[in-house]
C-alpha cells in the first residue's frame, strides 16, 4: 500500500456492462487522489447459474440473475485492457473474485493483492485457490460475526496468508446507526492487524471518521451520478464527492500524524504579544484615586501595561500620578 489511509474506489457493477462506461470511470477517478480502482469479475458459469434469483429484482432487461451476470461480464482480454490503462493513470488495479476460475484470470492478468467481499468470507475454497498465491487479502467483514471471523483468521494464519480486515455493514445504504464505526478498534485489538472501512453510506463524513478512529484502509462505491441505474446508485459517492473525500482524509491523516504538546507553547510567543493585553484605565483618573474594578480595560498589546490577568493585584491600590483616559497602567503609576 503506497499510502494511509489506502483508498479504493469500488465501480462494482455502476458500469451496468459496458466497456467504455467502465473505461470512463478510471479516466474520471485517476485525477481525485485515490490510490486503487476496484472491480468485480464475474464469470457467470463459474460462479452462478441459472437458478440463482434475483435478492431484489432490479434490472429491466436481465430474467435471473445468471443473465444479468452475464451482461456484466467481460472476456479475459478485456480485462487485461482495463488492468493496463488503470496502469497508465497510474492507479492501482484491485478485483473481487467470484469463482476460482476468477482467480486464474486475476493471476494472469497480474493484480498485486485480492480484495474478498462479504459474502465470499467463509467460502473457503476460494480462500484456498487465493492462499496458493501468496498474496496479500483485504477481507471484507460485513457479514460476518466474530466467530465466523475468528474460522476464516484462523484458515488464513495457517496458510501464512498476510491479511487485512474491513469493518463494513451490508446495508445499502447504510444508515447511520448502522455504521459501527466502534468495531474498528475492535477488530485492531483482536486480531493485531490492519484495519480499515468499507463504506455504503454515501456519505463523505462516514469515511472522514473512520480515519480518526485509525481505519487504515477505506473502500467506498463510486457513482457518475446517484440517480443513474444499477443496484448500488444510491449507496454511491459521485466522483466530484471522491475527491472531496480524499483531500478532507488526507488533511486528518496529517493532523493524526502530528500531535500538538498543549503543555508547549513557545510558538505562539509572538503572537501572544499581539493578541494578549495589558490593564488601562478607561476614564481620566486624579493623583491619588483608589483602583476599583471599574476603572480597568484590558487594550492590545501585552507588554505596554501590566498583564491584563494581574488585574485582581492592581484593585485597592492608590494612582501616584494623574492618569488620562485609556491611558496604560504600570506599575510605577500605583502605590
Amino acid at each position: 500500500m503506497t499510502s494511509n489511509p489506502f483508498i479504493i474506489a469500488e465501480i462494482g457493477q455502476a458500469h451496468d456492462g459496458s466497456l467504455g462506461m467502465l473505461h470512463s470511470y478510471i479516466d474520471a477517478l485517476a485525477p481525485t487522489g485515490i490510490d486503487a480502482i476496484k472491480f468485480q469479475m464475474h464469470i457467470p458459469e463459474a460462479e452462478s447459474s441459472a437458478h440463482e434469483p434475483f435478492r431484489v429484482k432490479f434490472s429491466y432487461e436481465d430474467e435471473t440473475r445468471y443473465d444479468y451476470w452475464k451482461r456484466m461480464s467481460f472476456t479475459l482480454q478485456q480485462w487485461k485492457e482495463i488492468k493496463a490503462h488503470c496502469d497508465e493513470v497510474g492507479l492501482e488495479f484491485l478485483c473481487s473474485p467470484f469463482s476460482n476460475l476468477a482467480v486464474d484470470w486475476l493471476e494472469e492478468i497480474g493484480v498485486k493483492q485480492y480484495k474478498i467481499g462479504s459474502g465470499e468470507v467463509n467460502n473457503f475454497l476460494i480462500l484456498e485457490k487465493i492462499a496458493k498465491t501468496g498474496k496479500h487479502i483485504i477481507l471484507s467483514s460485513g457479514m460476518s460475526s466474530f466467530e465466523e471471523l475468528d474460522k476464516t483468521i484462523d484458515f488464513l494464519k495457517e496458510k501464512k496468508t498476510t491479511y487485512s480486515i474491513l469493518q463494513c455493514t451490508t446495508s445499502y445504504p447504510t444508515k447511520a446507526e448502522q455504521f459501527g464505526l466502534n468495531v474498528i478498534q475492535e477488530l485492531k485489538e483482536r486480531y493485531k492487524v490492519n484495519v480499515g472501512f468499507s463504506d455504503h453510506s454515501a456519505k463523505i463524513e462516514t469515511c472522514i471518521a473512520a480515519t480518526t478512529l485509525g481505519a487504515e484502509i477505506l473502500e467506498f462505491h463510486v457513482v457518475f451520478d446517484r440517480r443513474q441505474f444499477g443496484p448500488d446508485s444510491k449507496s454511491s459517492l459521485t466522483i466530484d464527492e471522491t475527491a472531496q473525500l480524499v483531500g478532507a482524509v488526507r488533511t486528518i491523516k496529517t493532523a493524526l500524524d502530528n500531535p500538538i504538546d498543549k503543555s508547549n507553547n513557545e510558538s505562539f510567543t509572538a503572537l501572544k504579544q499581539i493578541f494578549e493585553k495589558s490593564l488601562a484605565v478607561n476614564k481620566s483618573l486624579p493623583k491619588g484615586h483608589i483602583i476599583t474594578f471599574e476603572d480597568l480595560e484590558a487594550k492590545k498589546p501585552k507588554g505596554y501595561g501590566i498583564d491584563a490577568s494581574k488585574f485582581k493585584d492592581i484593585i485597592g491600590k492608590k494612582l501616584i500620578f494623574d492618569k488620562n483616559q485609556w491611558d496604560f497602567l504600570n506599575e510605577e503609576d500605583v502605590q
